[in-house]
Parts: structure tokens; sequence; C-alpha cells
């Protein structure tokens, strides 16, 4: 019985060391000398303070700030912690409520504003933690924020082209941009 338990108890002490051990601590030596930001986390740094990450989406309702996508994360808003959608289908009669409560917060928001409402504005993404929009949803909030700021919407509009963002490696996904970078981009409130 010896013989057995030896070559058993060395093979999983081996593998432990390599796979538990060595292995984790040469992808984190890579992943920080190859891709340091996105290994630390892609924090985004303002004034020598850490106020977010580009990778997690953050809650804004002031009318000056551009609104993210909703976050079915729960109990509070995007809740890493807690990452997962809604899972209602487009029939459901929640998800029909909720809409149709998103619909109504923007058009309060902004009742001159007669545009489409970009469906990323009122629907919750896979993962409840989308840090960016569409540049429709953007661009939909700009008469909005240029008001509440006193800004040119073409200031606004300059701004949401700054810093947009193009489909990965030309193919994937669309153009979008970062709420939090482009929140942090707008002139201090007055």
């Amino acid at each position: 019985m010896l013989s057995t338990l030896r070559p058993a108890v060395m093979l999983f002490v081996g593998l432990t060391v390599v796979v538990g051990i060595a292995y984790p601590l040469a992808m984190t030596g890579i992943a920080k000398v190859a891709f340091n930001d996105q290994a630390e986390g892609s924090l985004i740094v303002k004034d020598g303070k850490v106020v977010g990450s580009s990778l997690i989406g953050q809650s804004f309702s002031s009318p000056q700030f551009f609104w993210g996508r909703p976050s079915a994360t729960g109990p509070m808003a995007n809740n890493a912690v807690n990452s997962s959608g809604s899972n209602l289908g487009p029939t459901n009669a929640s998800q029909l409520e909720n809409v149709k409560a998103r619909v109504e917060a923007l058009k309060a928001a902004d009742p001159s504003n007669t545009a489409a409402i970009p469906v990323d504005l009122v629907t919750a993404s896979a993962s409840g933690l989308d840090p960016e929009i569409s540049l429709a949803a953007a661009y939909y909030q700009v008469p909005r924020i240029a008001r509440e700021r006193k800004m040119a919407e073409t200031q606004v509009r300059a701004l949401i082209e700054q810093f947009s963002q193009k489909p990965v490696m030309g193919l994937f996904g669309e153009p979008r941009v970062n709420v939090l970078q482009l929140n942090l981009a707008l002139p201090q409130s007055k």
C-alpha cells in the first residue's frame, strides 16, 4: 500500500506546486509586464485619486452628466460582485415595465428631445456592468447636457468624438464611448 500511496502523494504535491503556485505566479508576472494596465484593473485616476475602472460602469443620475446603460445587478447598480443580467425576455411584463419607466425618466429629464431613444439607454446588458454606451446613446443626451452645463452642443459632440472608440480590430462590436471617461472630460460644473 505504501508503494501506491507514496507516488500519489508526490504527484499531488508536485502538481500543487506547479499548477497552484508556479503557473499563477508566472501568468501574473507576464500580465504585469505585457498588460500592466489591464492586470491592475484598468483603473481611471484623476488628480491622483482612483475614480473608477474603465471596465465597470458607474451610475450617474444628475442631468449634467451622461447616463450609462441601466444595470440589472442588485441590490445596488453596477455591483461587480453580483454581475448578472436580468434574464427577462422582450415580452416579459417586468421588462416592459422597466423599459417604460426608463423611457419616461429620459423624457422627463429632457422633454424637448424628440429623437428616438437608443435601446441601450433603456435595457440592461447581460453583465449589468457595461461601462460604455453606443454613440447614438451619447448623442441622444447632447441637448440635455449642453443645456445643463451651458455649453454649445458642438462642444459636447466634440467630446463624444474625442473619446469614441472604434470596433475591436475594426470588426467586432460597434463604435462606443466610455461613460466615466466622457463624464470626467466634461468641464467642471459652474
